[in-house]
């Protein structure tokens, strides 16, 4: 008899589940062909109710798992999935979208992907989650897709020494499937998915190179070997795989995609609490607390983390207990709980915990370590095997590790403060567990005061005195030494000690004023903003509050808000400014002792400067910088209202880099005809102003109400028909403006004519002029000299550099300094190649008694040994000058002795600048003699 193609196709399947079924006669395929479709209808049958009963099996196992909850270990997983009130985890994709991690999963393994790999801290809830994936697989609500989910755990998977094979492994998940239908699921791997936990726990490699990879499923070789051919591709091709881990370098052996467990997220943490508690007020009073006291650790997150503060708290509320206000604090609440739960002696209680610290010093030595029986017995558990359970997980009845690592280096730090004997000095204490420990430092600094450490020593006995008088002295000297030092993480370190050790003398005694400099703030995390924060309110009312590089969220701002208040100068400078904390900033900066706000390079933008003005109208600032904020000519209406409302104060207000055009600039001037705005310092460098709006601003200044004095408009293309319009208001009674800096702003000598008049008004009341990088010319600087020759002119400072002056100008310039009415103290006369004669002009005038110059600038004037004696004895002459710069000139090795010997005469000259001349390293010797020459 000759078979059709489809009655051999269905005399393979039929051949395939023979075994399965046991009563198929082989022998009458080729003459019974209508009972092989009877007995392959049969053998589908009773080989999809095996995989109903495999799916079946799979959920009574996640429900009836002996796993229980405790205080430390969290929830467990069965408890949580029985319960129906899991609250869903948050998680990032690689793409960097936030969403719940069931979906994230569900989405990933459903489309093209075949190997997604969970990441996340300890207790993040990835193990719930795999737990719940594979249970709602069971029961038929999600990866339908797959025929067969197999789950398996890193550990336990690494306790088996002997070697199997695949199909061996397959049968041992499946528990009542017989050993020959194993190998039919590896026939379909497209249908198989394996969920693998635990990842970090995997003692050895899975790089693909340390294994001889295996494809054959029926090959036994070692488990490392076997899940290193799996995840590989090399074994069950087209499988797909799901696996949970926390950070570990095996991670850059798996392909595919990645996705970040974050946990909770605030709206999940306010979710959970108000699932825990079945009374709101608790609920949101245990909420807001830890929010308050803890939200600012990266923990808070965690699940488990959660589950264990809320079975604390719990117990405090309905007891009317206090409430911890630290980490250390909390737990010391912990372990009260658990000692007391456990109703054992004193003695007992602190052989307990003598015993878990030698158990936490050994495993933290060892992330994977498990703790054998002969390990416990070792460290002292002898007596206390009963107790395990409320710290210690067990594993498969013979290993034994800590639920939480955060309460492994707790109790390390009990047990060293109640066993000298045990642990010598912290130096030791704290080396020997280098890089092992989070928080062993945060924990001893918290026991070391009595009224912390007192109701554990009502459980456990007396601390060792010499222990806390040790730590006390280390703690001292090593936090003065950090503080004097300029490594910000160890300022940081040592503001997160003395948070936990809550002792406010301690705080003032240690940051003593002279180690206020060296303290800077950048880069902090939410945390670090809240140890700062406590320093600063122990303190009290400061200087200057200065955060520069960090992401000033909401978070961060309502940790932050104390210490803003109490500082008179706050800096957030290069920082990233969230908006939902602009109005937190304003309230705080009014209603506190800030007058200075300096939020230069913040990316502030239109939208959260108007925010940020309509927050600051009842502030009593002084100062505000927002140079660089990316702000246009849209907020410059809601700066206005600030400027104008009732109670403002603002006096400094600093926009340089800021595109705000005409139109903002036109927009401001508004508010110089307010009564109200008090505005007398306006810093406009660089915002894309031009000659269109200084008519506005003309007007603003003569208006009679205007209360400016010093306005910054350089490196804007204000030209000289610009300046011409200005000028004419410098001549009127009510233009009382006192410095004009106008450097770089595109002017010839055309507009000096203009500056002449006004320096010759009797009006006049400028004190301060900055004309650098224009390009005046000897005529138009000509008549800027006879304007400042004027008698009684009040220029102070004048800025010529870079402006093409000649030695006729340098000569002209010399005569007026002469002159004995001139009143300039600094003049800047750099990049103007005169040379020596020109220069010897001003030299001239610095030698007469008349001259009042205290800073003179003539870098880059092509200056020689030629100058040197003119050089010294006007240096000798002079009587007032103080800082002298002669950097980028071609002075030689011969002007270094005569020019050494003078300074060290001249006692009010305090800086002379010779960087970048033409001296040896033995000429540098010489100037290295006297201390007021840079070099």
């Amino acid at each position: 008899m000759v078979l059709r193609p489809n009655q051999k196709l269905l005399l393979a399947l039929t051949q395939k589940f023979a075994s399965i079924t046991g009563f198929i006669n082989l022998l009458s395929f080729h003459r019974k062909g209508k009972q092989i479709y009877a007995v392959v209808v049969r053998s589908r049958v009773s080989f999809l109710e095996v995989d109903r009963m495999d799916k079946a099996e799979v959920l009574a196992r996640i429900l009836q798992s002996e796993d229980t909850s405790t205080v430390l270990g969290g929830q467990c997983p069965a408890s949580v999935i029985k319960s129906r009130k899991c609250v869903p985890v948050t998680a990032k994709a690689q793409g960097g979208e936030l969403g719940f991690l069931d979906e994230a999963i569900r989405t990933a393994l459903t489309g093209q992907t075949r190997n997604v790999v969970l990441v996340g801290s300890e207790g993040v809830g990835k193990t719930t989650a795999l737990h719940k994936l594979v249970a709602d697989w069971a029961k038929g609500d999600c990866l339908q897709n797959f025929a067969h989910v197999f789950h398996f755990q890193f550990r336990r998977m690494g306790s088996i020494a002997d070697e199997l094979c695949l199909e061996t492994l397959i049968q041992k998940s499946l528990h009542q499937i017989p050993a020959e239908s194993a190998g039919l699921v590896t026939e379909k791997p497209d249908a198989v998915l394996f969920v693998l936990d635990g990842l970090d726990e995997h003692k050895h490699s899975l790089d693909p190179s340390a294994h001889s990879l295996t494809s054959d499923p029926t090959q036994p070789v070692s488990v490392s070997c076997l899940l290193a051919s799996l995840l590989h591709g090399s074994l069950l091709k087209g499988a797909a795989f799901l696996v949970a881990s926390r950070p570990t370098a095996n991670l850059k052996f798996l392909k595919g995609t990645q996705v970040e467990v974050l946990g909770f997220q605030k709206p999940q943490r306010e979710l959970y609490f108000n699932t825990f508690f079945t009374e709101p007020a608790a609920a949101n009073r245990a909420l807001e607390h830890m929010e308050t006291t803890l939200g600012f650790y990266d923990f808070c997150a965690s699940p488990r983390f959660c589950w264990t503060v809320c079975s604390i708290y719990k117990c405090l509320i309905y007891s009317a207990a206090k409430l911890p206000e630290t980490l250390s604090q909390l737990f010391i609440d912990i372990l009260v709980h658990l000692i007391q739960s456990l109703s054992l002696t004193k003695a007992c209680s602190r052989g307990l915990l003598l015993a878990l610290g030698k158990m936490a010093s050994h495993c933290l030595h060892d992330p994977h370590a498990c703790c054998s029986k002969d390990i416990l017995d070792s460290c002292g558990f002898q007596q206390q095997l009963t107790a395990l359970g409320s710290f210690l997980k067990v594993h498969d009845e013979k290993e034994f590790s800590f639920h939480s690592q955060l309460m492994q280096e707790f109790v390390l730090a009990v047990a060293f403060f109640l066993d000298a004997s045990t642990y010598e000095d912290v130096e030791k204490m704290l080396g020997n567990h280098k890089g092992c420990t989070k928080l062993l430092d945060f924990f001893m600094s918290g026991l070391s005061e009595p009224v912390q450490y007192r109701s554990l020593e009502e459980l456990l006995g007396i601390f060792s005195s010499d222990q806390i008088k040790g730590f006390k002295s280390w703690f001292k000297s090593s936090s003065e030494k950090k503080l004097k030092d300029y490594n910000k993480s160890e300022h940081y370190r040592c503001f997160h000690l003395l948070h936990q050790v809550q002792n406010e003398s301690l705080v003032k005694e240690i940051l003593t004023p002279p180690a206020h400099p060296c303290i800077f703030h950048e880069n902090l995390s939410l945390a670090d903003c809240a140890a700062l924060n406590y320093v600063i309110t122990c303190l009290g009312e400061r200087e200057k509050l200065s955060l520069s590089r960090t992401t000033i969220s909401k978070e961060i701002m309502e940790v932050l808000l104390p210490s803003v208040r109490l500082s008179h100068t706050v800096i957030l400078s290069n920082c990233s400014i969230h908006i939902e904390s602009i109005p937190l900033l304003a309230s705080a900066v009014c209603m506190g002792a800030t007058r200075e706000l300096v939020l230069s390079h913040s990316n502030l933008r239109d939208e959260k400067a108007q925010v940020l003005f309509t927050g600051l109208r009842r502030a009593k600032l002084h100062r505000l910088n927002l140079n660089v904020c990316e702000l246009t000519a849209s907020c410059c209406g809601d700066l206005v209202s600030m400027l104008t409302s009732e109670t403002s104060q603002l006096q400094i207000l600093e926009l340089m880099f800021n595109p705000i055009s005409d139109q903002g600039f036109m927009t401001l001037c508004e508010a110089m005809h307010s009564p109200n705005c008090r505005l007398q310092e306006l810093q406009l460098g660089n915002c894309d102003l031009t000659e269109a709006s200084m008519e506005a601003f003309a007007a603003a200044l003569c208006s009679g109400e205007s209360r400016l004095r010093k306005i910054d408009l350089k490196d804007n293309e204000i030209g000289d028909r610009g300046v011409e319009a200005l000028c004419k208001a410098l001549q009127q009674p009510n233009g009382k403006l006192q410095s004009l800096g106008l450097f770089d702003t595109c002017l010839t000598g055309v507009c000096c004519s203009h500056l002449m008049k006004v320096l010759m008004s009797e009006h006049c009341s400028l004190s301060e002029l900055d004309l650098s990088l224009n390009d005046l010319g000897q005529e138009g600087a000509l008549l800027l000299c006879q304007g400042v020759n004027r008698p009684n002119c009040p220029i102070e400072i004048l800025g010529l550099t870079r402006c093409k002056l000649t030695q006729t100008v340098f000569q002209e310039l010399g005569s007026v300094l002469k002159n004995g009415t001139c009143q300039i103290k600094s003049l800047l006369l750099a990049i103007n190649k005169v040379g020596d004669q020109g220069v010897k002009y001003i030299l001239e005038a610095v030698a007469h008694p008349s001259c009042l110059l205290e800073e003179l600038s003539l870098e880059m004037t092509t200056l020689t040994d030629a100058c040197v004696e003119d050089l010294c004895a006007a240096l000798r002459a002079n009587n007032t000058l103080k800082l002298l710069e002669l950097r980028n000139n071609s002075l030689t090795d011969a002007a270094a002795p005569p020019i050494v010997q003078v300074m060290k005469e001249k006692h009010n000259m305090k800086e002379l600048n010779l960087k970048y001349n033409d001296f040896s390293e033995d000429a540098l010797l010489i100037l290295d003699e006297c201390p007021n020459i840079r070099y």
